[in-house]
């Protein structure tokens, strides 16, 4: 079923003409990931799926056909309006925490949708976010109420906003660029902590 869904994923975008890192910009996803699913190594979830289909104008059902959500891969998800950072950050999530499925999102009705049908393990969101009325905080809020076991690390450029931040429910807090080094600090004192994989376990 594996070697169906890839085999359809990688006719769909041949055919629209989209490289694995085309298609991965659109999706806010990384190249490798992408790989992973035409390579059958790995499924993306319901979610992912209908993300797909509009990237790729084809039918749900045809891509939904040969998937099986797999349960066993905590997700993980970042929330920035700034498409340049996701590019340059999911990366270097998904270098850290191999076992995960992580994805991008800039507009934070789209992460509370995620999350109502997924179970967010983990949740790195910008503070300030210039797609409405919403802020980090009050999708942080939101994110909790759907799931209060998710962990939420905060990003910004901006080390003032630090201390309004403890007073949402956060774990952690990042200051941007962010780096391999300082995401792994961050992980080590998440709490609810979860199975990362790769040589850190």
């Amino acid at each position: 079923m594996r070697i169906l869904f890839a085999e359809n994923l990688r006719r769909f975008r041949t055919a629209k003409g989209l490289s694995q890192r085309e298609l991965a910009e659109r999706m806010y996803v990384t190249r490798s990931t992408v790989a992973r699913w035409e390579n059958g190594s790995r499924l993306p979830d319901a979610a992912m799926i209908v993300r797909l289909s509009r990237c790729l104008g084809t039918d749900v059902n045809t891509l939904i056909s040969a998937v099986l959500e797999s349960d066993d891969e905590p997700k993980v998800i970042m929330v920035d309006d700034r498409k340049i950072f996701l590019s340059g950050a999911l990366p270097i999530l998904e270098e850290v925490m191999p076992n995960a499925i992580i994805t991008g999102f800039t507009r934070p009705l789209e992460a509370i949708e995620y999350a109502k049908t997924n179970l967010i393990a983990l949740a790195f969101l910008d503070i300030e976010m210039g797609t409405g009325k919403t802020n980090g905080f009050d999708l942080s809020r939101s994110l909790l109420e759907i799931n209060p076991r998710t962990n939420v690390v905060y990003l910004t450029a901006y080390v003032e906003y630090s201390f309004d931040a403890w007073s949402t429910g956060a774990g952690g807090f990042l200051l941007k660029p962010i780096t391999s080094e300082n995401v792994r600090a961050q992980l080590k004192n998440l709490r609810y902590p979860f199975p990362l994989g790769g040589a850190d376990e």
